[in-house]
């Protein structure tokens, strides 16, 4: 059974990048590999193929791997609803909200249905690697642990630590990791990776001779810099940490506001890659911008709460006048259900239960009861007869007078009559629940077209793919494949 566990000496330091780039190595090579994390925290989330959902980086892994994602790849997802609770799913199917000291007690349980997850991977698999979570260094989190070394020793899995030289300090970080582990998790750990080097590999050789030095640890190599991964989906919020705002001379100017809860957002993707578009995520505070031509509100983990959220940032205000102003509105899934006249939440599946007045924008109006809808989905949209294919994730039935124009057309008929969302009567204002609409090129080119961008339909997986191949590449020539091939077992 070989494997590897790729853990960190901190949170977002490449864990899910390199994971995805040695999933395409190793594919590449011929090998039947499957990627695997026991517990993740995101609310980017992706729908797999046996109908659940799992974190972004899976499924990104998924691909790399080059085959389809399965609620297996990552059996423990926690969506953040509030700063001391989340949504828990397992295995791709919600099972509760929990705060976070009750989720400790679920912990032995869901400790062996990531050990049984993983193995049934294994056995399908001449490589799984697997991705850890924050740092095995933090112990003060090691009791109960199914997320990192508590994993590694449940399942017998080796251990690569990564430290990040971008944010400095690493011979630090990999030192004092090696100093605050005890005996048995210092030994699971069998190399350490120095990852997102710039410039001359060569001046820190002498870096990593103490590294060794000081731990023990074998040397696997230093990743430089992948810029490639800028194409990759992220899956966690410290990227809408550090906004990017594009060049003043881009031709069309979109903005999403940064909701406190806001999910899925790696969608807008697309988007930020164009180099006609002038895309950013706007930071709690900053009004929308007066010239901008269109307004994304996005997904959203807690509706209402986002709402409150919206409001208090005056977004609401700004929003109503960029409409007054001749501006469009697209809303996406939790987004949609804030454009209409009301949200309501009787059974506090969100939070407290509640209803709240939603902008007003469409002529719906939205319930959160019901099971969770998760699915893959394709058809055509309604304006401009383009063809998308996306995702639906999400809690709710929105009806009233506004569906009867919906924004878009589901293949074959069902669900929901075949239709999804509302537009207003001039156009300008549109939602639906379907996630990834700006993926397919074509699809892209008809939502963008009204604010007199043309744009070359590509589709956007093809750069994702793409970035894999050179992603793995770059680690090809940078670490020591063959050392971590011998410790995973190959």
């Amino acid at each position: 059974m070989a494997s590897l566990m790729i853990q960190g000496c901190g949170s977002d330091v490449g864990k899910s990048t390199l994971v995805a780039g040695l999933c395409r190595l190793f594919a590449n090579r011929g090998l039947i590999v499957r990627p695997f994390k026991p517990q993740n925290m995101s609310n980017n989330a992706a729908v797999t193929a046996d109908g659940g959902e799992i974190g972004r980086a899976q499924a990104l892994q998924a691909l790399a791997c080059r085959t389809p994602a399965t609620v297996h790849m990552n059996p423990v997802l926690l969506k953040p609803q509030s700063d001391v609770g989340s949504q828990v799913i397992v295995r791709g199917k919600v099972v509760g909200n929990y705060k976070a000291r009750a989720f400790q007690g679920l912990k032995p349980d869901l400790l062996a249905t990531t050990v049984e997850s993983y193995r049934m991977l294994a056995a399908e698999a001449d490589l799984v690697l697997v991705e850890g979570a924050g740092s095995p260094a933090e112990t003060n989190l090691r009791k109960g642990d199914i997320a990192n070394m508590g994993f590694a020793h449940a399942a017998d899995v080796p251990v690569a630590l990564v430290g990040d030289i971008d944010r400095g300090h690493v011979i630090a970080a990999l030192a004092g990791a090696h100093l605050v582990l005890d005996a048995a998790d210092r030994d699971r750990i069998k190399g350490f990776i120095i990852n997102k080097f710039r410039g001359d590999p060569s001046l820190f050789d002498e870096g990593r001779r103490e590294i060794v030095a000081r731990t023990g640890w074998p040397d696997l190599g230093m990743a430089p810099w992948l810029a490639p991964a800028r194409a990759l989906p992220a899956e966690d919020a410290v990227v809408l940490e550090r906004p990017v705002r594009a060049d003043g001379d881009k031709r069309v100017r979109i903005v999403v506001p940064m909701l406190s809860r806001i999910a899925n957002f790696d969608e807008f993707d697309p988007l930020r890659a164009d180099p006609d578009i002038d895309f950013a995520f706007l930071p709690p505070g900053t009004p929308v911008p007066g010239d901008a031509d269109l307004v994304i509100l996005p997904g959203t983990k807690a509706t209402l709460a986002d709402l409150v959220f919206l409001r208090a940032q005056g977004w609401d205000i700004d929003i109503l006048a960029h409409v007054r102003r001749g501006g469009r509105v697209l809303g996406v899934c939790g987004g949609y259900q804030m454009l209409g006249r009301t949200v309501s939440d009787p059974e506090g599946i969100e939070g407290a239960p509640g209803s709240a007045p939603g902008l007003g924008l469409l002529d719906v109006e939205t319930v959160l009861l019901g099971d969770k809808v998760l699915r893959a989905t394709s058809g055509r949209l309604l304006d401009g007869d383009a063809a998308f294919s996306g995702y639906e994730m999400h809690i709710g039935r929105t009806t009233g007078a506004g569906t009867a124009t919906p924004m878009l057309a589901f293949d074959g008929g069902a669900p929901n009559g075949g239709v999804d969302g509302a537009v207003s009567a001039d156009g300008r204002v549109a939602g639906a629940y379907v996630h990834g609409l700006f993926e397919r090129g074509e699809a892209r080119a008809a939502l963008l077209a009204p604010l007199g961008l043309a744009v070359t339909p590509r589709d956007h997986a093809a750069k994702v793919d793409a970035a894999l191949d050179e992603i793995a590449v770059m680690l090809e020539r940078s670490l020591d494949i063959e050392a971590i091939g011998r410790i995973a077992g190959l």
